[in-house]
């Protein structure tokens, strides 16, 4: 019998919920299972160096833990990541070779998920010099049996090499997030989140220690430890709800899950009481992500800031220009907008600006990344908040700025989440709070509400602002200036639909119904088109905008689903489906088409669909595009 007989049936026993099914110290719970696993691995070390056809040194050869093993973060159903190291000359391969195998079967025969590697010093080296993903595993080791002398001095020398590499490894670090936000998108935003792999999620907080690691920047406390903690929590609930290793929070888990977290309210009717935690699970699973985000964000910042002025300044430019003397120079600013600047490739506030005294800064600091392409500082951020922002007192240059905010597409999203991390846009809408977080009921949407709502927006954007020559930037262009984030936005959903251009009380409308076509997807609403309707008149009155600009928004949040419903399930060759879809939209015909641009742009950011767990296949088909179009023509025969 081996060591580490039963030792998945062990982890999951530490792992049981309390008995009235709650999930608690989870903490508590991570520890004992590192303690056992480790326990196990030694004797099963113990057991392999009694089996070998040889005597094995003590020193020379080693086994070390990397991943969440090492950090003291394993899950009920983790996998190991284990590393036998040798020195290159204490043993020969096929000694190490028999060594391995009598580590490895006796795991895999106890049905654990395993990844093993069989590396010297060197080659420790050499891989983590040129392979990230090994190099950040490598920061946090943990020896567990053998030379743990030999380990020590290889991590010492990995993490020293990691040090003097910073500046050549930060950008291959700070893109391997970028390709991770395009392939997992953002956690707070997904109704069925990869919680380690999306932006915000557990990966991230590896690259946060893997910053600080480097001496760069320093991590954050906190309020940040407490979400990695409740993080990991969700992520234990997610492997005894599926009963195996996976980060991937699926419909079918979710109730489980929320109830194993005490989320489940026992005063509520039975049929109740699933759906109202799921929308607790996922409304606090955005709030984990969005703050984790924000760390990685802040500590990435300071990380690049800090190589910046940490660059040393060569003697030749000193003597061109010997009034310099060695010291530092002074910081650039470029003007980008009043009070807002570009500084050390972000978006910044001017030196001297009073943010509790502006109350249209926040629209200029986030017009100007949205047309830039430029990350906003994330002190910039924080400072935001101390304007004086409100839902009323909206001026024509408030107005303005909102509406080249909401047109800066592909960006768009970047910029909005920023800002929402702080809570901006909630207090320029109080109603915004209302969809904040918030997952959808419907299987056709891979988003969030209120992220849904941005996509959408962001698929209506006309590109983005160019440099106007004297600093600023201009306002909507036809052509695209911005470098658009990975991965928030495919480049083929926003083209123009049958009217190309609108002019400019048109496309404002437009752009205020992408941004509050779902409003009214609140708790018991039958009909969230006609609560949307409900709400879009009042808050675009208050905010100042011009009565028929709010009429037709109005209208088109009313009608935004009937397009699709009329495409699905109408005859297009019987008149009286054209006549009413006409009249349905006063029997305008720009406002026909600007019906079938929200469709479309509504459509297009659909993920998952009913018979479908996940998907990357966006919801606006060419056969759905085909069935709007045969609609739309039909309405137009009426309207001739």
């Amino acid at each position: 019998m081996s060591a580490v007989d039963g030792l998945k049936t062990r982890l999951l026993a530490l792992s049981a919920p309390d008995e009235d099914g709650v999930y608690r110290n989870g903490g508590g719970k991570r520890h004992a299972r590192t303690v056992l696993a480790v326990d196990c691995l030694r004797g099963l070390w113990d057991e392999a160096c009694g089996a070998t056809s040889f005597v094995v040194p003590d020193r020379g050869v080693g086994l070390a833990a990397t991943g969440s093993l090492s950090r003291g973060q394993i899950g009920p159903c983790s996998d190991l990541d284990l590393v036998l190291i040798h020195d290159g000359h204490t043993l020969d391969s096929r000694q190490i070779a028999e060594l391995a195998d009598l580590l490895w079967y006796p795991l895999w025969d106890s049905g654990l998920d395993l990844d093993h590697a069989v590396r010297s010093r060197t080659q420790c080296e050499a891989v983590t010099d040129h392979d990230l993903p090994a190099a950040v595993g490598w920061l946090e080791v943990r020896p567990i049996a053998g030379d743990t002398e030999l380990i020590e001095d290889t991590a010492s020398s990995i993490l020293e090499r990691w040090r003097k590499a910073a500046r050549r490894r930060l950008p291959e670090l700070l893109d391997s997030a970028q390709a991770r936000l395009a392939e997992s998108g953002r956690m707070s935003y997904l109704n069925q989140p990869n919680i380690k792999e999306a932006h915000g999620g557990l990966r991230d907080t590896v690259l946060v220690s893997a910053l600080a690691a480097s001496w760069l920047a320093d991590r954050p406390h906190g309020r940040y430890d407490d979400a990695v903690e409740r993080l990991l929590d969700v992520r234990d609930c997610i492997h005894l709800a599926s009963g195996r290793d996976t980060n991937l929070l699926l419909t079918a888990y979710q109730p489980r899950v929320a109830a194993m977290l005490g989320l489940a309210d026992p005063t509520l009717p039975e049929d109740e009481r699933a759906a109202a935690s799921i929308d607790d699970l996922m409304t606090m699973i955005a709030r984990l992500g969005r703050t984790v985000s924000f760390a990685y964000l802040d500590t990435a910042s300071r990380a690049r800031r800090s190589l910046v002025h940490d660059r040393t300044r060569f003697a030749f430019f000193q003597m061109l220009q010997p009034r310099a003397a060695g010291r530092r120079e002074a910081p650039k600013f470029d003007a980008v907008a009043p009070g807002v600047v570009r500084h050390e490739g972000e978006i910044a506030l001017a030196p001297g600006v009073d943010p509790s005294a502006d109350t249209t800064l926040p629209l200029r600091v986030a017009v100007a990344s949205g047309e830039s392409g430029l990350p906003i500082n994330p002190v910039t951020l924080t400072n935001l908040t101390r304007c004086p922002l409100g839902d009323s007192g909206w001026d024509g240059e408030s107005r303005a700025l909102l509406i080249r905010l909401l047109s800066c597409g592909a960006a768009l999203p970047e910029v909005w989440e920023r800002l929402d991390y702080v809570g901006i846009p909630g207090r320029w809408m109080p109603e915004w709070l209302g969809v904040r977080n918030r997952p959808s009921v419907s299987a056709a949407h891979r988003y969030t509400i209120d992220q849904h709502m941005i996509q959408v927006v962001a698929r209506l954007g006309r590109g983005g602002g160019r440099p106007d020559g004297r600093g600023g930037l201009r306002g909507v262009g036809t052509g695209s200036g911005i470098t658009a984030p990975i991965g928030m936005v495919p480049s083929d959903v926003s083209a123009p639909g049958l009217s190309e251009q609108y002019d400019d009380e048109h496309y404002t409308a437009l752009l205020l119904a992408g941004l509050l076509h779902d409003i009214g997807k609140r708790p018991g609403v039958r009909d969230h088109a006609a609560e949307g309707a409900r709400h879009v008149p009042v808050i675009l009155r208050r905010m100042g905008f011009d009565g028929h600009v709010v009429g037709m928004a109005t209208l088109l949040v009313r009608e935004h689903l009937t397009l699709s419903e009329f495409a699905t399930g109408r005859d297009p060759n019987d008149p009286a489906t054209g006549a009413e879809l006409a009249e349905r939209v006063g029997c305008d015909p720009v406002m026909l088409d600007m019906l079938f641009d929200l469709t479309r742009a509504d459509g297009s950011s659909l993920g998952a669909t009913s018979d479908e767990t996940i998907t990357k296949r966006y919801g606006w088909s060419p056969w759905r595009e085909s069935t709007a179009r045969i609609m739309l023509a039909a309405a137009r025969r009426f309207l001739m």
